[in-house]
């Protein structure tokens, strides 16, 4: 019988900066070579995977932040995938309806691969992000960063008074 962890959160050290040594070590190790040495001196080797969830803890750890470990089905329902999204499953299924994450449907529930929804979030990320540096230009021609902080927008110049 298999145990399965629930969700737990881990706190830095109070002293993050401790970490430091550590993420300098492990950005430097090859992966191929990441082993683990337990109290016995017995020498396990570390997947990939592993290995780089070690590293992205110390990173992440080493800069002040907690760590939440989440257990995630590789095949998740429609409650479960909106949860992770941080979406109404309502949303979710129109999202799925509309073609923006794929899914399956073999019986009368629909499931849908974390993977696929893992992708949906770094699209949707970097659509956000690339619209955000859009605005961020064209108030940069538009000069509107040079305007007083306290500029009522009534007041701020249209195409129209521009010369």
């Amino acid at each position: 019988m298999t145990a399965t962890i629930g969700e737990r959160t881990l706190l830095p050290p109070t002293q993050p900066e401790c970490l430091q040594s550590w993420v300098v070590a492990l950005a430097q190790l090859d992966r191929r070579e990441a082993a683990l040495v337990a109290p016995d001196g017995a020498r396990m080797k570390l997947p990939t995977e592993v290995f780089e969830v070690l590293r992205d803890v110390a990173m992440a750890m080493s800069q002040g932040l907690a760590i939440t470990i989440a257990p995630q089905h590789t095949v998740l329902s429609t409650s479960e995938a909106a949860q992770l999204l941080g979406v109404s499953r309502p949303t979710l299924v129109r999202l799925l309806e509309a073609g923006k994450i794929p899914y399956e449907q073999p019986s009368r529930h629909r499931r849908i691969r974390l993977a696929d929804l893992l992708a949906h979030q770094e699209r949707s990320r970097r659509a956000r992000a690339a619209g955000l540096d859009e605005m961020v230009q064209e108030a940069e021609e538009d000069g509107l960063y040079d305007l007083p902080l306290d500029t009522p927008l009534d007041r701020l110049p249209t195409d129209d008074t521009r010369g």
